[in-house]
């Protein structure tokens, strides 16, 4: 009797834990799910584990769910990444090569993989958690699996819409990246999301 009486509050948190996490993942699928098409512009800032600045780029993005995309950086590290929902290209202009490789569909690999993925698919993938203040919600995702590109992701949105994101990776390297002119739901031609390679330019197929 005296081992059930303690054993009584670790299923009672136990139980509480696993409710919160489906409350979380429920309402992190719902806000995903509102925007069927995404477009913003974006700032990124990549800082290592110290915090010392690595790299700041500059970009637009348009996402359609599910897995079509297209992400792009300004110069001076220009890239054009696209997706047509069975492969992404990235296209280099600087070398005039592109590169193409089968959609992941783990939603591990990019932030534009994430937000325009399979949303049934983020609770596979993911630990997930949630908390809120004045009208922001921070979700907090932990990859279930090591084969990842990071350790830990914070998704933030603002009144119903994505407003940045965060990565950490194992050696503490951050990626934070800021989302701006956020439009949800407007239409977007289909051929946003095919890449046209230019003539004479370097492939390379993975």
């Amino acid at each position: 009797m005296r081992l059930f009486r303690m054993l009584l509050p670790v299923l009672a948190l136990t139980t509480l834990t696993a409710h919160a996490d489906d409350k979380d993942v429920a309402r992190l699928t719902q806000l995903l799910e509102t925007s069927k098409t995404l477009t913003a512009n974006f700032s990124q800032l990549t800082l290592d584990g110290s915090g010392t600045q690595l790299q700041e780029t500059t970009g637009d993005m348009t996402l359609q769910r599910p897995g079509l995309f297209y992400w792009h950086t300004n110069a001076p590290a220009e890239q054009t990444m696209v997706s047509d929902g069975k492969k992404v290209t990235l296209w280099d202009p600087d070398l005039e090569q592109a590169t193409i490789k089968k959609l992941d569909e783990r939603l591990t690999q990019t932030p534009a993989l994430l937000l325009s993925g399979d949303v049934s698919k983020i609770s596979q993938s993911f630990d997930i958690s949630a908390k809120e203040a004045g009208g922001v919600i921070d979700f907090t995702l932990k990859p279930k699996t090591k084969d990842t590109l990071f350790d830990s992701l914070r998704l933030s949105f603002r009144n119903g819409l994505v407003n940045d994101m965060q990565l950490i990776d194992s050696v503490g390297q951050r990626t934070n990246i800021l989302f701006t002119g956020v439009k949800a739901n407007e239409a977007v031609p289909a051929s946003k999301f095919k890449f046209d390679i230019p003539k004479g330019a370097d492939v390379i197929q993975e």
